[in-house]
Formats: C-alpha cells, sequence, structure tokens
C-alpha cells in the first residue's frame, strides 16, 4: 500500500499512517491521509484500473489499509451515473445524477464506514460509538456487525423511525438523546474513556474521508477521465464535500485529470451554517445556527466539526454554498420520483438547489452538472403526507372503478 503518513490539515503535524488516530494533538485540526503518489503513479496506469472490477476498492492502493485483507466489504458496486432526459432536464443539457441510494444501507455513508471499519478492525478495536443524524449510524451499524465490532449510535430523538429499526435490527445498541446532532456527541466525548470506545465522529478521525474520496475516482473514472464542471452534493457535517476535494486533488497529482469541478455545498435553509459562512466570507463556521430543523435529517447539523475544511473546498474549487426550503426539497423528491429516481430528502435538495442556482445566473445551461444523490428515498416516504382515507376502497365484487 502506498499510505506514507498522517497530516493535520490545520497546522500540519504528522503521524504514522499505522496509528489509531482521532484528531490533531496538537490543535485539534482533522487528519488527513498523505500517499506516495509519485511512485502510484510509476507503478499503476489507468489500464492496469481497465482489467479490474468496478466495485468501490477498485483503487484500493490509495486507502490507508495495509492489506487487501482487511476489507470489511458488504458488496460494494461502483453506483450508477445517469443522464438525465433532455424533457427533464431543460434548460440544462448536459445534467446527471449519481445514485448512492444504490449502496449498501442505501446511502453514501457506506462508504465512508466501510474503510473506517476495515481499518479500525485493522488495528485491534472491539467498540466504536458515533452521533449520528440517521445515516451514518445505520451504515456503522451494518459494517460493525460485519467486522464484530460493538456498536453504539446515539441519535436525535425524531430520528426516522425506519433508521432507528435499521440500527436496532443490526444489533447496534441504539440510544436517543433529547437533542440535536451535536448533543449526541457532546455524549460520546463525555462518556468515551468511561466506555472505551472509539469515536467514529463526522471529520473526528481521517478514516471516513478516505472512503468518500474514492467518489473523485469513481465518478471520474465513469465520466471517461473527464469530470463535470459542477457537483451539486447535500452537505450536513461537510465530509462528503472534503472527501470529493482531496480525492480530485489526489487525481490531479497523478495526473489522471486537469481540472477540478466546481463543488456546490446543499443545504436547508432550516440549518445553513456553511451557507451563512460562505455569504459572510468566513473560513469557517463560528456559531451553531439556532432552533435548526428540517426534512432532511441529515442535513440538520448546526455546527460541523472542521467546518474550514469544507469551507476551504468551496473557496479552492470556485464553488459556492446553496441553502433551499422543505417545501422545495419535497417537490423535487416527487419530480424525481417521476423518473424512477428515489432519492431522499438530502439528495432531492440538489435538484432544488441546481434551480435556484439557475434562476440567479450563476450557472450556464451547457455546463457538464452532476447532481449527487447521497440516500434512497425508502426510509423517508414517513415524511410524505398522504390521507390514506382519499384513496378508494372497492368492494371485492366491483364491476366498474369510481372516479380517482
Amino acid at each position: 500500500m502506498y499510505a506514507v503518513g498522517v497530516e493535520c490539515s490545520r497546522c500540519g503535524r504528522t503521524y504514522s499512517p499505522d496509528a489509531l488516530l482521532t484528531v490533531c494533538g496538537e490543535c485539534g485540526g482533522a487528519l488527513l491521509f498523505r500517499y506516495d503518489l509519485a511512485r502510484f503513479a510509476d507503478e499503476f496506469s489507468l489500464k492496469d484500473a481497465e482489467r479490474r472490477e468496478d466495485t468501490f476498492w477498485k483503487f484500493i492502493e490509495l486507502l490507508p489499509l495495509s492489506s487487501p485483507k482487511s476489507v470489511i466489504s458488504l458488496g460494494e458496486p461502483y453506483t450508477p451515473l445517469l443522464k438525465l432526459p433532455e424533457d427533464f432536464s431543460k434548460p440544462f443539457r448536459n445534467l446527471y445524477v449519481k445514485d448512492d441510494g444504490r449502496l449498501p444501507t442505501g446511502t453514501f455513508k457506506a462508504r465512508g464506514m466501510s474503510v473506517a471499519v476495515s481499518k479500525l478492525k485493522e488495528l485491534g478495536v472491539k467498540r466504536v460509538a458515533i452521533p449520528s443524524a440517521g445515516n451514518a449510524a445505520a451504515a456503522l451499524s451494518a459494517y460493525g456487525m460485519k467486522a464484530g465490532i460493538e456498536v453504539y449510535a446515539f441519535m436525535p430523538r425524531d430520528v426516522p423511525e425506519n433508521i432507528l429499526k435499521e440500527c436496532a435490527f443490526l444489533g447496534a445498541k441504539v440510544y436517543l438523546v433529547d437533542g440535536l446532532i451535536n448533543d449526541a456527541a457532546a455524549i460520546v466525548g463525555r462518556l468515551s474513556k468511561k466506555y472505551s470506545w472509539f469515536d467514529v465522529s463526522t471529520n473526528k478521525q481521517p478514516y471516513r474521508f478516505e472512503g468518500y474520496k474514492a467518489m473523485a475516482f469513481e465518478l471520474t473514472e465513469q465520466f471517461h477521465w473527464d469530470p463535470p464542471d459542477l457537483i451539486f452534493f447535500p452537505t450536513g457535517g461537510g465530509e462528503g464535500v472534503i472527501g470529493l476535494w482531496k480525492g480530485f486533488k489526489e487525481l490531479t497529482e497523478l495526473g489522471w485529470v486537469d481540472k477540478t469541478p466546481r463543488l456546490v455545498v446543499v443545504q436547508s435553509s432550516g440549518c445553513a451554517p456553511f451557507v451563512e459562512a460562505y455569504k459572510r466570507g468566513e473560513t469557517e463556521i463560528k456559531e451553531p445556527w439556532e432552533n435548526a430543523e428540517t426534512i432532511a435529517a441529515g442535513l440538520r447539523v448546526p455546527k460541523p466539526y472542521a467546518s474550514y475544511l469544507t469551507l476551504k473546498a468551496v473557496e479552492e474549487t470556485s464553488g459556492m454554498a446553496v441553502a433551499v426550503d422543505d417545501e422545495e426539497i419535497l417537490s423535487s423528491m416527487k419530480s424525481l420520483f417521476r423518473l424512477g429516481i428515489y432519492a431522499c430528502p438530502e439528495a432531492a435538495a440538489t435538484l432544488a438547489a441546481l434551480n435556484k442556482v439557475y434562476e440567479e445566473g450563476e450557472l450556464d445551461g451547457d455546463e457538464k452538472t452532476l447532481l449527487y444523490l447521497t440516500g434512497n428515498a425508502m426510509k423517508y416516504f414517513d415524511i410524505l403526507e398522504m390521507e390514506k382515507r382519499v384513496l378508494p376502497i372497492l368492494d371485492r365484487n366491483v364491476d366498474s372503478l369510481p372516479d380517482h
């Protein structure tokens, strides 16, 4: 493998890639793996990639594992890249979606957790804990079960019921918190020594970023090594955007691409701390978002850890940050349903944001644009209200249908 070190993204302090790591011991900054990309480029070519199976683990040499034998997998495929039909996508002539709802547990969180759990198992970790808005806990529960690692999941009490069931049935010890994900994170940190668990919180360890980094490699290969001009990505804690940014930096250093997409952070207007920081030209979120509320549970993160990295990714790629309201999100979910695309609320927010950015004159309809769909709607049907009594009930001997 090619990992040569782990570096603090804030102060630059370095650590061994074989140590069990959380955040920087000097400044609390988020840690990022570094690789000998020059040696990898000499020893591995795009023709070598063509001979490999299209799975999440295709570029395993650039993941932080010491051996392929360490992989904990639930069968992660390349997820579909779909060009949307012109009659739907007008005025956009090059509009694509990437559907990570096809991954194990129906969410892109499987990417980060597959790598994190694989590495933690390799390092001998027996117990982990996570504060989560839902899907990260579900993915950790699934991979933890496969690896034989004990999982403690702490979630807001109003998390979607289907996700609670998923975590519980996968064997996690689930605790509901009377508060938001930040309150759950405080509990995980406060009880860490008492219960001897490893904290897998968003951006508080370097392993999950590496799983999200693989998104850049995968989608770029699907675009025949000519990545899109823009990527709209739904953002709560920011690790997905950080992973994409890191992946494209590595692709550029390898000489496999000559451009990086503009990264567009998409949030809900009910919890939009990145959007506010972006508008103010700030490099970090200073205060938590007050009274955070949205139907897109994964976007409800009032004060993400290491927010400076996400904002740096937006700045370095000449991206932007956009907020849309819940009504726009629901409308976009229904629009995507009509194409047979089951996008969760967080994912559907990307379509709403695309339309908003275009209406504001900040987007060219000819640009190659990707909406990154981070999860499947099947977990969220409870938020789509419908009165069952409005549907006709038929007698078993009916010989004609009433108006409907």
